[in-house]
């Protein structure tokens, strides 16, 4: 089957919104692309190991970010890479560490607004809560995933009979006094939370040391449309792009033709605020692993810079679908669609990192592989958004073109994108490896 086959775009669409009912958390995300990768042979590494010198299938997860590399038997060390990037991470709430709060017969958890929340999508939403705490066991500290994909809190909207010009003024939400929610009637108690969060773990609350908790909307992903022509799912952006890297990966793998390049994706956590964390891309873990990759094999420095020399980075990130509605909000001669494949993002000023020669290695792989693609340009009078495409290429010297699927109600608690996008996109990636 072709990308552009329906009965396959269907099926990986499918597969897409699984993956993000899978992966609330950027940790989930991570934990769900791991048993795919080990079900295609992957072996799982730590960072504090010595890594195998010979070729293979491997990863290695810091947290809410993964990287996986496989190594063709023929590589040399100074054999070059063909890397795809993502993130994991979405705008979302998350829970503060005292969280136990309410007033006027409510019991309220506080939260603190994470990345560039769209704040009114999060309002009349059945929120679950989803993450990772660090809790004490009987042979030391150990990290544990928990997802509660239950309704355990909500964000009611005030009445418009007190609020009579919300439709026209506009509603303006405070991130403080606006965005609490409700999970509960009574007097609000210090430790509530712990101890129900240690319950959901089965672990004693003084087990409990710390958290990183979110909340998501419970609604499952589902197709929509009269013809099921769109796929409306949180998180979109980026687990959209997460998914496409790793079944682009996948499919490369299950193809008798050995590859030419080291294949690697890398998934960060932390794009949505900046990408400055010990496992966002401005760490050094892609720049570790990739050089690792080299030594470990017995290669040189010298191997290592030319290894990069030869690499090239597709950054893939969600792209901004013209809005039937708001068309004065987009550049006029770069509108992207929904269903028309993936769009390259370019920018002058490097907030995208595409440029001729990355923008031409991604169209001869959508050419490869029969993939329509699009380009989006931003409007010249708003402010562009970025990518981890410019801190890769900064940090590791490698020529980066950044793309996306389109999609609608960006950074939104629920959003909008094509159902057929998602099998163009694995496409192109999957030609891509080559």
């Amino acid at each position: 089957m072709t990308p552009t086959d329906p009965q396959l775009a269907r099926r990986e669409s499918e597969e897409l919104l699984s993956f993000i009912d899978a992966s609330p958390s950027p940790f989930h995300a991570c934990a769900e692309a791991a048993a795919r990768l080990k079900g295609a042979g992957f072996q799982e590494l730590a960072e504090t190991a010595i890594w195998p010198a010979k070729p293979g299938r491997y990863f290695v997860i810091r947290a809410g970010s993964i990287v996986a590399w496989a190594i063709p038997a023929h590589a040399k060390p100074h054999t070059g890479a063909r890397i795809v990037g993502a993130h994991t991470d979405s705008p979302n709430l998350r829970i503060k560490p005292r969280p136990d709060t309410g007033a006027v017969g409510y019991r309220q958890l506080g939260v603190e607004v994470y990345g560039g929340v769209l704040n009114n999508s999060w309002l009349n939403r059945e929120l679950g809560l989803s993450g990772r705490a660090v809790v004490q066991a009987k042979h030391g500290r150990e990290a544990r995933l928990f997802k509660v994909d239950r309704p355990i809190a909500v964000l009611p909207q005030l009445a418009i009979h007190l609020d009579r010009a919300v439709n026209d003024n506009g509603l303006v939400l405070d991130k403080q006094a606006h965005l609490t929610p409700i999970w509960g009637l009574g007097r609000a108690r210090e430790g509530e939370f712990k101890e129900w969060l240690a319950s959901e773990l089965g672990v004693p609350p003084d087990a409990v040391i710390a958290w990183d908790a979110m909340l998501h909307d419970v609604q499952p992903s589902a197709f929509a449309g009269a013809n099921h022509e769109f796929v409306a799912a949180p998180r979109l952006d980026n687990l959209n792009s997460c998914f496409c890297a790793l079944r682009g990966l996948l499919t490369r793998l299950e193809e008798k033709r050995e590859l030419e390049y080291v294949a690697v994706m890398c998934l960060f956590d932390h794009e949505e605020v900046g990408s400055q964390s010990h496992r966002g891309a401005a760490s050094p873990l892609l720049k570790d692993a990739l050089e690792r990759i080299v030594l470990g094999r017995g290669g040189s420095r010298e191997d290592y810079h030319r290894a990069i020399a030869a690499s090239v980075c597709v950054s893939s990130d969600m792209a901004h679908a013209i809005h039937p509605n708001y068309r004065e909000k987009y550049e006029p001669d770069h509108w992207v669609s929904l269903n028309a494949g993936p769009a390259i993002k370019l920018n002058t000023n490097t907030r995208y990192a595409t440029d001729a020669e990355g923008e031409a290695h991604f169209v001869a792989a959508c050419e490869r592989a029969d993939v329509p693609y699009q380009r989006y340009v931003h409007r010249s009078n708003l402010a562009c958004g970025t990518t981890i495409g410019p801190v890769t290429a900064a940090n590791l010297g490698i020529v980066t073109v950044d793309v996306g699927n389109p999609e609608l109600s960006m950074h939104s608690v629920r959003e909008l994108a094509g159902a057929r996008d998602a099998a163009y996109l694995i496409g192109a990636l999957r030609a891509f490896f080559e």
